[in-house]
């Protein structure tokens, strides 16, 4: 495995994303667990570790399926990526409250990466009214998050605008493919070299 130096530690250059893992009889929210776990060993038997899951994967049994694989591990030998769920405007009142539940159901006490989740220009207001950016600066205060950064769909412009307003945010994910490298619609190049002018990590989705 390639690791690459992220922020002052050792994360595989590839990692586990758990947006669309194996379920039962063609049912979206019944995640097959055991086919998880044993992909998940595969992983790290492989030397991947980093781990990326979200509120709204698998109608919320994505944390829960990863928590309980990774349970099996010891905290420090991975790296967990978690999302608040800012696209549904209908969370934004419950910020903190979704936190917690997300720590609780992924077993752990911290996420050594939490993301802002597909912040564009349509919902970026909202984020900012709903205290979004205030509640992850604290919970960053309490240990509870280790880095902390967004994903994005938008274009290059847009992300200028929210790296030069919130320096504080540590990395980027974005989509990024070699097809869409010059893609005028995703913006593949434009949106890497904009958030490297900024100096900040991009990870790819």
């Amino acid at each position: 495995m390639i690791y690459r130096n992220f922020q002052n530690l050792k994360l595989s250059a590839l990692g586990m994303g758990a947006m669309r893992l194996p379920v039962i009889d063609g049912d979206d929210t019944r995640v097959d667990q055991e086919l998880v776990n044993k992909m998940v060993a595969c992983a790290m038997e492989g030397g991947v570790n980093y781990y990326d899951t979200a509120w709204g994967y698998h109608g919320g049994q994505s944390e829960l399926a990863m928590g309980r694989a990774l349970a099996a591990y010891p905290r420090e030998s991975f790296y967990l990526a978690d999302k608040f769920p800012g696209y549904d405007l209908s969370n934004m009142d419950k910020v903190e409250e979704i936190f917690e539940k997300q720590l609780e159901k992924c077993g752990v006490e911290y996420f050594d990466y939490y993301l802002l989740h597909d912040m564009g220009h349509d919902n970026y207001g909202k984020f900012q009214e709903a205290g979004a950016f205030d509640m992850v600066a604290k919970m960053k205060a309490e240990g509870k998050i280790r880095h902390v950064g967004f994903s994005c769909h938008d274009k290059a412009p847009f992300l200028d605008r929210v790296l030069t307003e919130h320096p504080e945010l540590e990395f980027v994910q974005i989509q990024l493919n070699y097809l869409d490298w010059e893609s005028p619609g995703i913006q593949a190049r434009e949106a890497y070299e904009m958030i490297t002018k900024h100096n900040k990590p991009v990870i790819v989705m």
